[in-house]
C-alpha cells in the first residue's frame, strides 16, 4: 500500500517535533500537525516562560542584597505589563525558531488540528492524509475540579497573559506547578495564599525536600493553608470569596485565584476508538477530573495499534520536556533508523524552581527504605551558603545522598539551595552511572562552592 507520509505526526511540542526531525534525518517523508504555537507546553506555557518568570522574581531580593554588600539601590519600580509583553514576545521568537528548524529539517508542518480516522489515516480540515506509522505527541492540559465558580479560576495556561498583576493571588494545589507560581508571585510583589489538601507540599519527592522548601515560603512571606480544599466560590466586589472545608478557616477573598490541581493527557477529540488505540487510568483518576485517560504504550511508545505510537504527557509516564525528547527519538531510532532501542525512564533528574529552588535525581528517602530497609545510609548536611553572609538573610542550604550500605551505591541525591537544578544536573550523571559513595568522596571539590558539600560529606 502508497501512503501520503512514512510519518505523520500529531502535535508538534518537545516530543513530537524531536521525533519528527530525527525522523526526517533518516530520509523519512514526514508531516507533523498543529493547531497551536509550534512548541508544545514547554515554549509556549510551560518551562520556558515560566523560568522567565521566576529570573524576573528574583530581582527584589537581589536588590536586597546588594546592600550588604555596600551598593546603593534607589527606588525601584515594576512594570508588569513590560515584563508580560517581554515574555511573550520570547515565546513567539521561540516558536517561530522551532518552525525554522522544521524546514530545515525537511518537515512539513500543517497548521491544523488532526484527528484520527482509522490505524493509517487521519483527518486535517476534511481532507484525509495517510501514513504508514502515526505518532501521538499531544501533551497534556490543566483541569480543574467541578466545583461551583471553578469557571473564574485561571490555570497555568493562562498566568502567563494576565493583564494586571494580582493584589493578592490564591493557589489551589501543592504541587511542582502551583508551588513554582506562589513563588514566583511573591517575588514579584504579590501576596500569595497556598492551599494544599495535605499536610505537606510537594507530594511524591523527598521529605526532606518538602520541609525546606516550606520553610523557605513561609519564611518569604508566603500563606500555607493545609488539609483544605475549597467547597465553593464566589464572585464579589473585591474579586472572588473562596469557602473552605476546615470548620475554624474564615474565608478568603483575592483578585484572582489559580488552580494549580492537576494536568491529563489531552486526548479528547483525537478518535482514539476509530484507530483501535487502547487507554488506561492516568495518574488524577479518581479525583473527579472530566477525563482521566493515558494512551497505553509498551516499552518502545508502540499503543495498541501496532503502527500507531505516543510520546510525552499523553501517555502519563514522566510529565517532563526532556523524558518527552528522549521518548521522541527512541521511537525515531528504532523505526526509521534501524536502532531499536528503549528510552530509560530510571534515574531521571528533576528540578522545582520555587524559591527556595530544588533539585533531585533517583528515588526518595521512603522509596529507598521501602525497598532496603536498615541498608539505607543517609548522608545529609544544612549550612548557611556563603552569598548570605554579607547579606544577613536566613537563607538555608540542604543536600543529601541516599546510599545502598551493601553495596555503597549512591542510590539517589537531593537538594534544596540556589543553584540546585545546575549542580543536581552534574551529580545526576554519577548517579546515572553507578558512583559509589567511595567515588564522591575521591573527588576534589571546588573551594569555595556549595557544590562541594556534595564530595565531603562524611
Amino acid at each position: 500500500m502508497t501512503f501520503d507520509y512514512d510519518l505523520f505526526v500529531i502535535g508538534a511540542g518537545s516530543g513530537g517535533l524531536a521525533a519528527s526531525k530525527r525522523a526526517a534525518s533518516y530520509g523519512a517523508k514526514v508531516a507533523i500537525a498543529e493547531y497551536d504555537l509550534v512548541g508544545g507546553t514547554c515554549v509556549i506555557r510551560g518551562c520556558v516562560p515560566k523560568k522567565l518568570m521566576v529570573y524576573g522574581s528574583h530581582f527584589p531580593a537581589l536588590f536586597s542584597d546588594a546592600a550588604g554588600y555596600g551598593w546603593k539601590v534607589g527606588n525601584v519600580e515594576f512594570d508588569w505589563e513590560h515584563f508580560i509583553t517581554s515574555i511573550d514576545k520570547e515565546v513567539r521568537r521561540l516558536s517561530q525558531l522551532h518552525i525554522n528548524f522544521l524546514e530545515k529539517a525537511g518537515v512539513q508542518l500543517i497548521p491544523s488540528r488532526a484527528t484520527l480516522v482509522d490505524p493509517h489515516t487521519v483527518e486535517v480540515d476534511g481532507r484525509k492524509i495517510t501514513a504508514d506509522k502515526i505518532l501521538i505527541a499531544v501533551g497534556g492540559r490543566p483541569v480543574k475540579p467541578d466545583l461551583p465558580g471553578m469557571e473564574y479560576g485561571i490555570t497555568s495556561d493562562e498566568i502567563f497573559h494576565l493583564k494586571e498583576q494580582p493584589k493578592h493571588i490564591v493557589i489551589l494545589g501543592a504541587g511542582y506547578i502551583g508551588t513554582e507560581f506562589a513563588c514566583i508571585m511573591r517575588g514579584l510583589g504579590s501576596d500569595v495564599t497556598q492551599i494544599t489538601r495535605g499536610e505537606k507540599i510537594l507530594n511524591g519527592f523527598d521529605d526532606d525536600i518538602r520541609i525546606e522548601i516550606e520553610e523557605g515560603m513561609i519564611n518569604h512571606g508566603i500563606r500555607l493553608i493545609k488539609n483544605n480544599v475549597v467547597k465553593t466560590i464566589e464572585r464579589v466586589p473585591e474579586g472572588f470569596k473562596l469557602t473552605l472545608s476546615g470548620d475554624d478557616q474564615e474565608p478568603l477573598i483575592a483578585d484572582v485565584f489559580l488552580v494549580a490541581t492537576g494536568r491529563t493527557p489531552n486526548v479528547d477529540g483525537l478518535g482514539l476508538k476509530n484507530a483501535g488505540v487502547d487507554v488506561v487510568a492516568s495518574s488524577i483518576e479518581g479525583l473527579g477530573y472530566p477525563t482521566t485517560s493515558a494512551i497505553a504504550v509498551n516499552e518502545y511508545s508502540q499503543t495498541s495499534q501496532p503502527n500507531i505510537f505516543a510520546v510525552g504527557d499523553v501517555t502519563d509516564r514522566i510529565n517532563l520536556t526532556p523524558v518527552a525528547i528522549g521518548e521522541g527519538r527512541a521511537f525515531a531510532d528504532s523505526e526509521f533508523g534501524n536502532n531499536r532501542r528503549e528510552f530509560s525512564h530510571e534515574t531521571v533528574a528533576t528540578a522545582i524552581f520555587s524559591n527556595p529552588e530544588a533539585a533531585t535525581v533517583g528515588c526518595t528517602e521512603t522509596e529507598a527504605r521501602e525497598k532496603l530497609g536498615d541498608a539505607v545510609k543517609i548522608y545529609l548536611t544544612r549550612f548557611r551558603p556563603m552569598y548570605h553572609s554579607l547579606t544577613g538573610k536566613q537563607e538555608k542550604t540542604m543536600m543529601k545522598l541516599v546510599v545502598d550500605s551493601n553495596t555503597d551505591k549512591v542510590l539517589s541525591a537531593h537538594m534544596v539551595g540556589e543553584n540546585a537544578a545546575e549542580i543536581i544536573q552534574g551529580i545526576a550523571i554519577a548517579v546515572k552511572m553507578g558512583a559509589t559513595k567511595k567515588d564522591f568522596d575521591a573527588t576534589v571539590g571546588i573551594h569555595p562552592s556549595a557544590a562541594e558539600e556534595f564530595v565531603t560529606m562524611r
